[in-house]
């Protein structure tokens, strides 16, 4: 009897099917969790988008949506201040650990009231893809960056197996830290919006910048020390935050340098 080796296309098939039936199936039923398929077609349109709209925009005026802005970025700090609280919250009351902490898969209260702040953060990352498409419709293209691009673009992916796969347990602190980062970050952008009036007020980017740079260092380092405990948590999660923890680091300082320090020593 001759053994036949499966085909690629088989082969993707049986993987397509571990993806589907290895999550959490507490979190499966939930929108944009079950399959990759819907927030990768989410992906594709998002870069499609930021291809053609500049070129779409490329003779026409800038879109004045300064309400639409102001509306946007506040609604932001208001949500990113409910997950920072959810968070903080289930993680306080379940006695959480920032060393080793498995995800609970159970349904008890504690352990569903995380596994939903984590969706509601997996799908704040598809809300905040809005961010580009307002930079295009202003034709703020030098905005369009590719660290914009990238983390934008990245972050839907990294959620979407964190909500299919490990919604709680140790991927708490990344949602809790980056949901306080981003209070401030919309903070700023709301009042930024607010019009040039608000701009005296707006001294501090610079430290935002910095603040966004503190909080990878941290994630790498709590991620770091999980990986050396001897943790009930995949360690190929952590080997993924840690790899994208360390190219945002790369990233986001270059960003600094260019934004702050190279700047400064061309002015003088």
């Amino acid at each position: 009897q001759v053994s036949v080796s499966p085909s690629t296309w088989q082969s993707l098939q049986i993987f397509y099917q571990w993806v589907l039936e290895n999550g959490d199936k507490r979190t499966g039923g939930w929108l944009l969790v079950y399959s990759p398929l819907p927030v990768g077609g989410i992906f594709l349109c998002y870069l499609i988008i930021v291809w053609l709209g500049p070129k779409l925009m490329a003779y026409r005026e800038p879109v004045n949506i300064k309400a639409l802005l102001i509306i946007y970025n506040f609604s932001m700090v208001c949500l990113s201040a409910y997950m920072f609280y959810e968070f903080t919250a289930s993680s306080w009351l379940a006695n959480y650990s920032l060393v080793c902490q498995p995800v609970d898969y159970s349904e008890t209260p504690l352990a569903m009231r995380m596994a939903r702040v984590c969706w509601w953060f997996y799908f704040s990352k598809v809300i905040e893809l809005t961010d580009t498409m307002f930079f295009i419709l202003r034709k703020k293209n030098n905005q369009l960056t590719f660290l914009h691009v990238y983390h934008h673009g990245t972050m839907i992916f990294n959620w979407w197996a964190g909500v299919k796969y490990v919604a709680g347990g140790q991927s708490f602190f990344i949602g809790l830290i980056n949901s306080f980062v981003h209070v401030v970050m919309y903070m700023y952008y709301g009042l930024a919006a607010l019009g040039p009036q608000m701009h005296k007020y707006l001294w501090w980017k610079r430290y935002l910048t910095s603040l966004q740079l503190l909080q990878f260092f941290i994630v790498t380092i709590h991620t770091a020390v999980n990986f050396y405990a001897d943790c009930d948590f995949p360690d190929s999660m952590n080997m993924v935050v840690l790899s994208y923890a360390f190219s945002l680091i790369a990233l986001f300082s270059n960003f600094y340098y260019q934004s702050y320090i190279s700047k400064k020593t061309k002015m003088a």
